[in-house]
């Protein structure tokens, strides 16, 4: 590709990284663009990100389909199990994310997303800069392949490694 040209990903197209937990489709990697990644994710139901915060990369994800519990805040108490029941000093709380709503992290905000209903979610995630989370996803979908308890010991292995402090467990049925 030269400085010329852009990168156009029809719909339905893109490498796919998939495992009972996570549908990743890569549109955009670190090898077309210097800003960001992109990808689209598709959330089963029951699957919870885990509560985590980054030091140097920044977030954006917009849901496109589905409801998503959504958390984007520094609570009053980091509680290590559930973070659905946080509270922000200011009063924010966690909320239902339905399409068309946009959630923007930057470094050092606690954030998380789960699918707490019956049907497939949809979003559009993009993360700065690149091409860190293209290779946590490919690792993180390897290690959750075969479904079941995922391997906590590996996984936050893998986040120490890629800038992911986990502050509660990710959890899939």
């Amino acid at each position: 590709m030269t400085a010329t040209e852009g990168l156009l990903v029809p719909p339905g197209h893109g490498r796919v990284v998939e495992a009972p937990a996570q549908h990743v489709t890569f549109k955009v990697t670190g090898s077309h663009s210097r800003m960001a990644s992109t990808f689209e994710v598709i959330v089963p139901p029951g699957f919870d990100v885990g509560a985590h915060v980054h030091t140097r990369s920044e977030e954006l994800f917009y849901v496109l389909e589905g409801e998503l519990d959504v958390l984007a805040f520094e609570p009053r108490v980091r509680t290590p199990d559930n973070w659905r029941h946080w509270e922000s000093d200011a009063g924010s709380r966690v909320v239902r994310a339905t399409p068309g709503t946009v959630i923007v992290v930057p470094p050092g905000c606690p954030h998380a997303f789960a699918n707490p209903t019956d049907s497939p979610a949809k979003m559009f995630f993009q993360a700065s800069p690149p091409p860190d989370h293209e290779r946590y996803f490919e690792e993180l979908l390897e290690i959750l392949r075969y479904g079941g308890e995922p391997d906590h010991t590996a996984i936050e292995a893998l986040r120490a490694k890629y800038d992911i402090e986990q502050l509660t467990p990710l959890r899939h049925r």
